[in-house]
């Protein structure tokens, strides 16, 4: 398999340290609120490598943690007058019941920073008694970037260019604008770990490098994030590990890209998002998402509308239902089997390309062999891309043989009610139309030969 190493800006063949084995960390979520749509692509990418190293034969320990002490978190916490763990605690439920919905596995382990602090104080304290970090006088601890010759090297931008870019605040306590926080002293009302350097909490970056080595050990396979992960939180995980460890720590660097809206990054920090819960209560199947992240390449920017949804929606909700007419009858050609799987190990060993094995289902599906060959076929695939095509497949058809006709009337009648908004220009009543029959499971579609409707 080849994946793009983003340390080394090229694909590369991807080679474990240890035979049959893959140690995979990736960045969870701050939890403090919900997930957002624009967070559930990157899980859903790291879910499809798991997956495939698996079925390529690989043993996989994949790590993934929780940040669960953070700015956000406390700040949260205050506004509602409870603890930071009480969040921390709900909103990690939160994201496993999101997750789920979109078939993402849980993590072999899934740590909270809390749960590794004797760890990050001791790493903390090595980094200081080495060099690599010091302590300023308001109670916190930098890393000392200069300490580390290589630093940019994942985002390929040497210390200099990085420097010209940065800022230092008067009251911050730093020696160069690029040192970051380690630990960082206590505020009045937050909570606090007793540590060398006093009250205080660990910086953002730290807890990734220790989570990483009490779980996976001096040397990782795959570390996973987002593209905005680069710099500065993967730049500095990687300094504050090697200048700790002394050798080379992670092997890939495997970096998905935005999920975009046209206002640009959907991110939490612009205000208004849209949940996986969210829109699941639109009555958008998260499978039907999880396909649209999985129709475009990882290393692509993906542009999110409803109308790019609704699209993916339709042709999602018709190869499930094409999946789940197959008949469980005849034999299994080995040979067109054998063609097929070649073909979809192929394309998913050529840096992930998801787009490319959902086309080669399609082909699948079209070519002449058995009914039979075709399930043996979805069923393997499925071990894969997971996106739950014989389940929602026959939900769909048992829903659309259960439509009686005061159903049908209604939905025909608020097309109609839609229809003349439209051609009023009331495009908020047409908006509003479309909304309510989501609510009663009926997507709608505007085509060449009309408006098309089923349920979802």
């Amino acid at each position: 398999m080849q994946i793009y190493n983003t340390l080394t800006r090229k694909k590369e063949e991807l080679v474990p340290m240890t035979a049959g084995h893959m140690g995979i960390y990736a960045c969870g979520p701050t939890v403090y609120n919900y997930i957002h749509i624009g967070n559930a692509r990157p899980i859903c990418a790291f879910d499809v490598l798991r997956r495939y190293l698996k079925y390529r034969g690989y043993t996989v320990t994949y790590v993934q943690n929780f940040t669960d002490v953070d700015d956000k978190i406390i700040k949260k916490a205050n506004e509602e007058g409870t603890t930071a763990a009480e969040i921390a605690k709900r909103y990690i439920a939160e994201y496993k019941t999101d997750a789920h919905g979109l078939n993402v596995m849980d993590a072999d382990v899934h740590p909270t920073v809390t749960s590794c602090m004797d760890l990050i104080i001791d790493i903390v304290k090595k980094l200081v008694d080495s060099g690599h970090a010091y302590a300023a006088a308001n109670g916190d601890v930098y890393f000392r970037t200069s300490s580390f010759p290589e630093y940019g090297k994942l985002s390929g931008q040497p210390i200099e260019e990085l420097q010209a870019g940065a800022r230092i605040d008067i009251n911050d306590g730093k020696e160069e604008p690029l040192d970051f926080a380690v630990w960082k002293a206590a505020k009045p009302g937050e909570p606090y770990w007793e540590s060398p350097w006093g009250k205080g909490r660990p910086g953002w970056h730290i807890e990734c490098s220790c989570i990483s080595m009490k779980h996976l050990g001096e040397y990782v396979d795959i570390h996973c994030g987002g593209v905005d992960n680069i710099f500065p939180h993967h730049t500095n995980e990687i300094a504050q590990s090697e200048s700790f460890l002394g050798h080379e720590w992670c092997k890939y660097w495997f970096h998905v890209n935005h999920l975009n809206d046209r206002a640009g990054k959907m991110s939490k920090s612009k205000g208004a998002i849209l949940t996986v819960s969210v829109l699941q209560e639109k009555g958008y199947n998260p499978l039907a998402y999880r396909f649209f992240c999985l129709q475009s390449h990882y290393r692509k920017p993906l542009e999110f509308s409803f109308d790019a949804l609704d699209n993916a929606v339709a042709a999602y909700n018709k190869l499930a239902k094409r999946v789940a007419e197959l008949k469980d009858e005849g034999t299994v050609d080995e040979a067109a089997f054998d063609d097929f799987k070649q073909k979809f190990t192929e394309a998913v060993s050529n840096d992930l390309n998801t787009s490319m094995a959902i086309t080669i289902v399609y082909d699948m599906l079209k070519a002449g062999i058995s009914d039979k060959t075709k399930l043996a076929l979805v069923e393997d695939f499925e071990k894969v891309l997971d996106l739950g095509l014989m389940e929602s497949g026959k939900a769909l058809l048992d829903g659309a043989a259960s439509v009686d006709s005061d159903l049908e009337a209604f939905i025909n009648q608020k097309i109609s009610e839609r229809a003349a908004a439209k051609k009023a220009k009331d495009f908020a009543t047409a908006d509003a139309i479309r909304e309510e029959l989501l609510t009663k499971g009926v997507a709608i579609k505007d085509t060449r030969e009309g408006v098309k409707w089923e349920l979802v």
